[in-house]
C-alpha cells in the first residue's frame, strides 16, 4: 500500500486513532494542510478545526484545539491539546472551551489577545459548523 501512510492522533486523555491512511486534512495553525503518502518530513502548529482523516475504511473526522503534527513519508503522528471525534463533541463541552479561550483572552496582553482573538473565532466557527449555538 504505497498510497498509505500510518496515522496516529493522540491527546492527554487518551489515543483516538491509529489507522492506515490515504489522506489527512489537518487545520495548521497556518492554514490547512492536505498530507498524504511521501510528503516531506514537517512539523506545524495545529489551530483549533476539524482533522479529517480518509482511508479505506472510509472517512473519520475529529474537532482538535491545538497541538503538533509531524508529517513524514509514512507517517502522520498528532498531538493534540484537545481532540474528540465530532460525534461527541457536546454544547456543554463547546462552551467550556469557548470560556476557557475568552477568559485566557480577558487576561491578556495586547499582543497575547490578538492570538486569542483567533483562536475564539475558530473555536465560534466550530460550534456553527456543529450546529451548536454558544
Amino acid at each position: 500500500m504505497a498510497d498509505t501512510v500510518q496515522f496516529d492522533l493522540v491527546s492527554p486523555e487518551r489515543k483516538l486513532a491509529s489507522v492506515v491512511a490515504t489522506e489527512v486534512q489537518i487545520p495548521g495553525a497556518d492554514g490547512d494542510l492536505t498530507a498524504m503518502a511521501g510528503h516531506e518530513p514537517t512539523i506545524l502548529s495545529l489551530r483549533p478545526g476539524f482533522l479529517t482523516v480518509n482511508g479505506p475504511a472510509g472517512e473519520e473526522q475529529f474537532v482538535v484545539t491545538g497541538g503538533f503534527a509531524e508529517l513524514s513519508a509514512n507517517t502522520i503522528s498528532v498531538l493534540a491539546e484537545t481532540a474528540l471525534p465530532t460525534g461527541e463533541v457536546t454544547p456543554e463541552i463547546i462552551a467550556d472551551l469557548v470560556a476557557a479561550a475568552s477568559k485566557t483572552h480577558d487576561a491578556s496582553s495586547p499582543e497575547v489577545q490578538q492570538q486569542t482573538q483567533k483562536v475564539l473565532a475558530d473555536l465560534m466557527q466550530i460550534a456553527e459548523t456543529l450546529g451548536v449555538s454558544v
